[in-house]
């Protein structure tokens, strides 16, 4: 891939890319929720790579900019502006679907709806709810649910406070990850070198040849055609199996059961994370899988010989399958701590550095950053402040809200190093901010408030497959460079997050309302109980701090460091501590095979071809990438014209 190149003089962020880009956010804003749960088909928005950016980045490269370079060449949209838009699209994806408005507004809506005399939330929860939290108006609640009657109007004031607060957390909240991500871009790509491995489709794609013109260089690349070719066949042969019947559906997975059938090993393939896996350091691939099956066989040991965790949590904790995930997630919390301090730790020179331009403004250390980092430490100290009085307000003793922030953040932080270093677009959590609250102090010390508080953040912080933290370090990367358009851009920025929030939740409760939100898929009933069935079941059985999980949080953050440690002392050493921090989360045992073949092919190519091979054959698995993106696009587009329903690509 070619370096980034400086902008020419005349290139700039004009008000038509604001505008262009205003306008694919908001198609993305009302897309992906009716995409998801009308159509029930692909979901565009499910991990942090941003499918349904890049998907209409495709389309305005392949079809808008050539019909501009033929009506007029000045028309045609110039590399930062491209840039520009597709980082907005990526910022309103991670908010629109799962990100955010998919999760939260079910919360919100589900804890009155779903109470009943068997569970008893009315007694149990409901004095502790704040008022401003969630809508009261029962029969509104009814009808998000089972659908209005025709004729009658959305309750909009029903909705107009708990929303109001609810966009003030998720406002300090991402003001918070930009400011972070702005202190720490300098460490992670100057010093570090991280190789950001998601940026390199879309700076791919909008790359200029030796003379720009209407059509792009990657559009040109027959390499990378035959790679899309590949997963738009195979998905293609399997959408077209609904339409119809004569046409055979294509299995991609096939599950080998072990140890007496409670563990379960999974061999998978996919175009995407063999693509993404593709461009990753051989390292870090090779670790991925090699601790996957340690932690497999691991996991089969432990349940021979008896080891086991019943530690009940939250669906977002302890998720990787089989009797021992309770001790796969805890050694994976202490091992992300472990790696966070350690990162910390690193750039400690740097961070100091940061800290000078607080109190000393005139230094310049930070021209090329989108903010001043005076501006960055100051934005996410107010950040924290607001989200720590909106937790605390929600029933968290204010001590516990440190802790759990501190959990979150070490999650959002690590989960982020591994997606711009390892390229996991769906890297998760082995526990949530939550779990680790909860099994960290105990819930007796918390009490009912503090533990359905804490479940209430499982709205923005609990699934992790999509957050803003990721796609948001990948736009600063692609964006670098741009300094002298950083108003502009950080505009951009704000109006993408708004459009998310905003046009999110009017598509959502647009949708609910016409169609009945129990008429959506499963996992939306899911998110809707999951705070009040875990408030429920620690108001009933309240329980101390599990010390056991300490000890097993103990046992990753030992390891971690016994692995960072050889990693930076150790020449010979071969493996990379990613591949254990994720190893104990359930994503890896989705996708570790097509890592696997990646890693394999990669491996191949420069044995026996050499840097160049890999030049040669790195187009092809961009292609790869981008085509399962097209395809879920492009199915996505016919089935709503179609009407068709349940044909989905899988984008994680």
């Amino acid at each position: 891939m070619k370096q980034t190149k400086n902008p020419s003089p005349r290139a700039g962020i004009s008000l038509r890319a604001m505008a262009v880009g205003a306008l694919l956010s908001g198609v993305i804003a009302v897309g992906l929720p009716y995409g998801e749960f009308v159509l029930n088909g692909t979901q565009m928005g499910l991990n942090s790579s941003t499918p349904a950016a890049f998907f209409l980045l495709f389309l305005l490269l392949a079809l808008v900019q050539p019909l501009l370079g033929l009506v007029r060449r000045q028309w045609m949209f110039c590399r930062v502006e491209l840039l520009s838009i597709a980082v907005m699209m990526m910022i309103t994806t991670a908010i629109a679907a799962r990100g955010f408005i998919s999760i939260a507004v079910p919360i919100m809506a589900g804890g009155y709806y779903f109470a009943t005399p068997e569970n008893n939330w009315e007694e149990l929860l409901h004095p502790y709810m704040p008022t401003w939290i969630a809508p009261h108006d029962e029969s509104a609640m009814k009808a998000f649910y089972e659908g209005l009657p025709e004729g009658e109007p959305i309750p909009w004031g029903a909705w107009a406070e708990p929303l109001l607060w609810w966009l003030v957390l998720m406002a300090a909240f991402y003001v918070v990850v930009v400011c972070m991500m702005v202190i720490l871009r300098r460490q992670w790509m100057d010093h570090e070198r991280l190789l950001y491995p998601l940026t390199q489709v879309p700076l791919g794609m909008v790359e200029d040849g030796e003379q720009p013109g209407p059509v792009k260089p990657f559009l040109k690349n027959a390499s990378m055609w035959l790679g899309l070719a590949v997963p738009f066949v195979l998905h293609g042969i399997n959408a077209l199996s609904h339409y119809f019947e004569f046409i055979g559906n294509i299995s991609f997975i096939q599950t080998l059961p072990l140890a007496q059938n409670t563990v379960h090993f999974y061999l998978r393939f996919d175009c995407m994370w063999m693509g993404l896996a593709y461009l990753v350091n051989a390292n870090i691939t090779f670790s991925l899988w090699f601790f996957y099956l340690l932690i497999k066989a691991q996991e089969v040991v432990f349940t021979r010989i008896g080891i086991f965790s019943t530690e009940n949590l939250d669906i977002f904790s302890h998720t990787f399958e089989g009797p021992t995930m309770g001790i796969l997630s805890h050694q994976t919390m202490g091992a992300m701590i472990v790696m966070v301090l350690l990162g910390l730790w690193t750039a400690r020179a740097h961070l100091w550095d940061v800290l000078q331009h607080v109190w000393q403004p005139e230094r310049r250390s930070d021209g090329d950053e989108l903010m001043s980092y005076r501006t960055a430490v100051v934005g996410m100290a107010l950040g924290l402040v607001v989200m720590s009085v909106w937790l605390w307000s929600s029933g968290i003793p204010l001590w516990a809200v440190f802790v759990y922030l501190f959990g979150a953040f070490v999650i959002f932080l690590a989960l982020t190093r591994v997606i711009v270093e390892a390229g996991l677009a769906a890297a998760v959590q082995g526990m949530s901010g939550t779990g680790f609250l909860i099994s960290s102090v105990g819930s007796t010390s918390i009490g009912v408030a503090g533990v359905l508080g804490a479940g209430i953040t499982l709205a923005w912080a609990g699934d992790l497959l999509v957050f803003m933290m990721a796609p948001c370090a990948n736009g600063i990367r692609m964006l670098h460079g741009l300094g002298r358009h950083k108003k502009r851009i950080l505009a951009m920025i704000g109006m993408a997050m708004a459009i998310g929030l905003v046009g999110g939740v009017y598509a959502i409760l647009n949708i609910a309302y016409q169609y009945g939100a129990n008429n959506f898929h499963g996992s939306w009933a899911w998110f809707a109980k999951e705070p009040f069935r875990v408030a429920q079941n620690f108001a009933l059985n309240p329980l101390g701090p599990n010390w056991e999980g300490w000890l097993w949080n103990g046992v990753g953050a030992v390891v971690m460091t016994g692995l960072i440690w050889a990693r930076h002392n150790l020449l010979w050493w071969p493996f990379h501590p990613i591949g254990y921090l994720v190893s104990g989360t359930w994503i890896l045992n989705s996708v570790w095979f097509s890592i696997f073949l990646a890693w394999l092919v990669k491996a191949l190519v420069l044995k026996y071809t050499g840097p160049n091979g890999y030049k040669a054959t790195r187009w092809f698995f961009l292609g790869m990438v981008l085509g399962q993106f097209v395809a879920g696009g492009f199915w996505m587009v016919v089935d709503g014209f179609t009407g068709m329903t349940g044909n989905r690509i899988r984008m994680y």
